[in-house]
């Protein structure tokens, strides 16, 4: 079925507790992390979405029980002089996740279609053709054994006003706002364009995409860390071995270790 961002804008509150319920998914998603590890696995887990949509939140709650020295977040933003000098895709080759490894992406390589297409940053024709360009690189990743979540994380633009409004108002926030954001909303009939085409030639069998209605913002984080929780236990084995016995055997001499039995 094709994406409509207009079936996203319901707002709904979470019901229940969101504190417990943060916190299971939290302790799910340090398991996946762990999952990775122990396995070898790798993912991509990418973010687009309005500005203020609240991608950064939701980043920083999937990630707070994650060890460090196994994702990265890669907050992306215009090119370097270098990376304009290359094929588009080149400086995202280089952020790609190694094997234990998960890599975040706070905005993508979707800008080339986005605001690279909405801004004129690049000919009709580059943008036209990046399409096939994008999915033929997502299926070699995927292909190679990297999984891909794609997130669209969406706001209507009574709530992008109120969290730019929040912005300003808050002093440890106006780092967070700038003249590209009015910029961009003034575009929004041309942004939403952008993204239904996006969604249109993009949302492959191998790599779909999941729209967060974050418009309710505990309702919004609840839905992308479970969406991202499901979506990566079905793809990386979560079984844990058992303990080496090398190791065990060491704990035995050092310090006398009897395995714990398990509950009846």
């Amino acid at each position: 079925m094709t994406i409509k961002l207009k079936d996203h804008e319901s707002g709904a509150k979470f019901t229940g507790d969101y504190e417990a319920t943060l916190a299971d998914l939290q302790e799910r998603l340090a398991k996946v992390q762990v999952a990775h590890i122990v396995h070898g696995k790798r993912s991509v887990i990418l973010f687009e979405g309005w500005d203020a949509a609240g991608k950064g939140g939701i980043i920083q709650r999937m990630t707070a029980e994650w060890d460090p020295r196994y994702f990265h977040v890669w907050p992306i933003s215009a090119p370097s002089e270098e990376e304009r000098h290359r094929h588009y895709l080149w400086r995202f080759w280089n952020r790609l996740p190694a094997d234990r490894n998960i890599a975040i992406f706070d905005r993508s390589w979707y800008g080339r279609v986005l605001v690279e297409r909405v801004e004129g940053f690049c000919p009709k024709e580059d943008w036209k053709r990046s399409y096939k360009e994008i999915n033929d690189f997502e299926a070699q990743q995927i292909d190679s054994g990297t999984n891909i979540v794609k997130l669209f994380i969406h706001i209507t633009q009574e709530t992008q006003d109120k969290q730019l409004a929040e912005r300003l108002d808050t002093p440890w926030k106006r780092w967070k706002t700038g003249e590209d954001d009015y910029r961009n909303r003034n575009k929004r009939a041309e942004y939403l364009d952008a993204m239904h085409d996006m969604f249109r030639k993009t949302d492959t069998e191998q790599a779909r995409w999941q729209v967060i209605d974050n418009n309710s913002r505990k309702a919004g984080r609840i839905a992308a860390l479970r969406y991202v929780a499901e979506t990566l236990e079905k793809l990386v084995p979560m079984d844990m071995p058992d303990a080496d016995p090398a190791v065990v055997a060491l704990a035995k001499q050092a310090f006398g270790y009897k395995a714990k039995q398990a509950p009846a």
